[in-house]
């Protein structure tokens, strides 16, 4: 627990903050390090458009990370940025294509964002009623993530407005679907 926090929060509100922002830290770390996999293994028809919307993701996702990383220690607490503390925290799989065609990643970030988006609205609902400036913190990078993940899906989308992974469960059935 904190020995000190920011005024007007109690250590074990602040404790509950950060726990829930350590979570996230380490899912945007992972998220920052599947995009940078993504950039360097997509191959095919429209490489360098996607080559090169992916680093604006990365850059944004690495600087949520830092906010959130600032923000625990606003708390009190020490945040956990290692390759550890992202094994610890994490919840989700790992991301499993490598180099693939530029619709098989597509397909396959698509339920990488979904996951994540969810997540980080449930970390809103969890500090909201603690912390409305955490919450405003997610609540804009969560905006940012969403349009980022709107990119992703207008290469999977068709006129209809059909997404090639729809009902896709796993990273590997939206990558197969999307090809």
């Amino acid at each position: 627990m904190a020995t000190f926090t920011t005024p007007g929060i109690t250590p074990e509100d602040a404790t509950a903050v950060s726990n829930t922002l350590q979570e996230r830290l380490s899912a945007l770390n992972d998220l920052h390090l599947t995009l940078k996999h993504i950039h360097w293994n997509v191959v095919g028809t429209n490489f360098i458009g996607v080559h090169e919307m992916i680093d604006p993701q990365v850059e944004l996702v690495r600087g949520y990370a830092d906010t959130l990383a600032e923000r625990i220690a606003t708390f009190g607490e020490s945040p956990r940025g290692t390759a550890n503390a992202i094994e610890k925290d994490r919840s989700w799989d790992d991301y499993t294509l490598g180099r693939d065609s530029v619709q098989a990643h597509l397909g396959a970030l698509d339920l990488v964002y979904v996951g994540f988006i969810t997540s980080h609205r449930d970390a809103i609902k969890s500090v909201g009623e603690i912390d409305p400036v955490t919450e405003d913190i997610l609540i804009g990078q969560t905006a940012e993530l969403e349009k980022f993940h709107w990119f992703v899906r207008a290469h999977l989308e068709n006129y209809t407005g059909q997404l090639s992974t729809a009902g896709a469960k796993s990273e590997q059935e939206a990558a197969d679907q999307a090809r």
